[in-house]
């Protein structure tokens, strides 16, 4: 058993390196401590109150604002990259399709973990830090059977690479994200740029899908709040099904916020089943004919038990407000938040975790994992002095690097992923080489 464990995490190198059994021990003891074990942040969130947002971005309208210096204060103490392995948070339906048999049936999982994917960003208006180049986030859950490393691969435009797999090679979940951020006087829309593509490897199938457009409204005044809209294909490469999920947009009324609705259809365009329900609650599954009988029968008594409004949905926070359908299957259900969440920006239990760092952390990560930020852990500390300060002198740092290769005509390398293409969309997508685990940090850039 101790044989396969060193084989599922390699390693080997650190076995070579170090020369006693107790020397490796140590080693063990700090790779064991990466669980995670926190419950909440060190300090709560920093108010906003004495900021304006309007003072910053009045000049901003119609621009990205990848390119803009936000105050720390508009921030969340996590980088993009920890950001993106929120999607990581519903691994269990991934081992769910694993075992399905059936292949409609495993598309309606896989559908459910897209869906699941945006879950966290519900009321999380704080915008994560900007990663600098170079900069990585590995997460390695041993307790759910995976692993995960990121890097900040392109700063202008700004791309972030991912790449996840199980332990037991199960599955690989990978992709290259490119955040378009816009302001529009009263919201600041983002448009994620980027495939996500999931590999079933017993199955030999492979999925991809893009993620919704996200928008954050009521910037300048009022209270915040997110809506997910756009239409996201899910196509299996592999039997020809495919996946089309509608996001839609909240409407005059607020009648459809966070509602969800599509279908899966196989190879010969046949549709399957029906998928429906919220992004911040829970997804379903029906047979067509109950959904198409439900929806005559929904027209004729009116619907009035669903046309509730912003504020009536606001209200039933922690109720599920979706109306289930004879016959339905539940798909996935949302893991409710902890009762502080309010104060600690709106994070999930998932999210508390991922700057957690434990003493013997900084002995196993790379150089440039993302824990070790100075700005995001001052912040996360509620010295918000401190993190403006470390925020400023990071870039000032990253802007410095460049000059200088610009000056010696030197391209950036960047360390564990390329540029290639995507084996299954043919598009251009940023590829894992590998090396990560194996621990070997003497090459990574000095970024902090």
């Amino acid at each position: 058993k101790t044989t396969n464990f060193f084989r599922q995490f390699n390693f080997q190198p650190a076995l070579n390196r170090y020369k006693n059994l107790f020397d490796f021990t140590e080693y063990f003891k700090s790779y064991i401590v990466q669980m995670p074990s926190r419950k909440a942040l060190p300090a709560e969130m920093i108010s906003r109150n004495n900021f304006s947002v309007w003072s910053i971005l009045k000049k901003c309208i119609g621009m990205e604002l990848s390119k803009i210096a936000m105050p720390v204060v508009f921030n969340e103490p996590l980088s993009f990259l920890q950001r993106i392995s929120e999607y990581m948070e519903h691994t269990h339906l991934i081992y769910k399709a694993c075992s399905l048999s059936d292949s409609i049936d495993r598309m309606q999982v896989v559908a459910a973990f897209a869906v699941s994917a945006v879950a966290s960003q519900w009321e999380r208006t704080g915008k994560p830090f900007n990663p600098l180049l170079g900069e990585t986030f590995e997460l390695v859950r041993e307790d759910d059977g995976y692993r995960l490393i990121s890097e900040q691969v392109s700063h202008h435009p700004p791309v972030s690479a991912f790449h996840a797999q199980s332990l037991k090679h199960e599955f690989e979940f990978h992709g290259s994200i490119y955040p378009k951020l816009k302001f529009w006087g009263k919201s600041v829309e983002a448009e994620p740029k980027g495939t996500m593509t999931l590999e079933l490897l017993k199955h030999k199938e492979a999925y991809t899908w893009t993620n919704p457009m996200c928008c954050v409204h009521n910037i300048i005044l009022g209270k915040l709040w997110i809506e997910q809209y756009g239409t996201v294909e899910i196509v299996n490469h592999s039997t020809g099904d495919k996946c089309v999920l509608n996001f839609k947009p909240c409407g005059m009324f607020g009648k459809e916020l966070h509602k969800v609705e599509g279908h899966i259809q196989d190879k010969n365009k046949k549709k399957r089943r029906v998928i429906y329900g919220k992004w911040t609650e829970c997804m379903y599954s029906v047979d067509p004919k109950a959904y198409d009988t439900h929806k005559k029968l929904e027209k004729k008594t009116g619907d009035a038990k669903n046309c509730e409004s912003e504020e009536e949905h606001e209200m039933s926070e922690g109720q599920e407000t979706v109306t289930v359908i004879p016959g339905s299957a539940l798909l996935w259900k949302i893991t409710p938040r902890p009762a502080h969440s309010a104060q600690m920006y709106n994070f999930t239990s998932f999210a508390m975790t991922l700057n957690e760092l434990e003493p013997g952390m900084e002995r196993l990560m790379a150089p440039t994992d993302c824990r070790l930020r100075p700005d995001i852990r001052a912040m996360e500390n509620g010295d918000i002095e401190t993190a403006s300060t470390e925020k400023e002198r990071l870039e000032e740092k990253q802007r410095a690097a460049r000059r200088e290769r610009s000056k010696d005509e030197e391209e950036w390398a960047t360390r564990w992923f390329q540029l290639g293409t995507n084996p299954h969309t043919r598009g251009e997508d940023w590829i894992y080489t590998g090396g990560y685990f194996d621990r070997n940090y003497t090459d990574c850039p000095n970024i902090y």
